[in-house]
């Protein structure tokens, strides 16, 4: 895989197109609260654009992964979900961020699908683009 793809998105923050990425991995560095409502919004952009593995770390950070489970199950009308549209999701609560990028670049394998790019979705007002390049670069 190459270099991720940095997008840093305030909470209640438009989000991007993620064109020419699918099917990719996640790390949603949440460093801002976020509301349920927006929250669940996020989900369904990560589900609709073709994420299938998110590993969500910060605090609170298992509201993630039980809001992209919820999204996955949405988009396909809580029924069966096809094995390679089905969304793998961690959470990482306590550990430093340099593991789950470790755990991102070593480990985070869809069963059904290779994944072709990694996105940094970084929730904050701050960006650190550069500190979050060089850690993941270094994991």
């Amino acid at each position: 895989m190459s270099a991720p793809l940095y997008i840093r998105v305030p909470h209640g923050g438009e989000l991007p197109a993620v064109e020419g990425q699918q099917p990719f991995q996640a790390v949603v560095i949440a460093e801002t609260p976020c509301s349920p409502g927006w929250q669940a919004l996020v989900s369904q952009w990560l589900v609709r654009s073709g994420c299938l593995y998110m590993m969500a770390w910060g605090p609170e950070c298992s509201s993630w992964d039980d809001s992209v489970d919820v999204a996955n199950l949405e988009e396909f009308g809580y029924g069966e979900i096809p094995d390679d549209r089905f969304v793998m999701t961690t959470w990482h609560e306590s550990e430093p961020v340099q593991e789950v990028f470790w755990f991102s670049k070593h480990s985070a394998h869809h069963p059904a699908m290779p994944l072709r790019s990694t996105v940094l979705l970084h929730i904050s007002e701050q960006d650190k683009e550069r500190e979050f390049l060089s850690l993941y670069a270094e994991a």
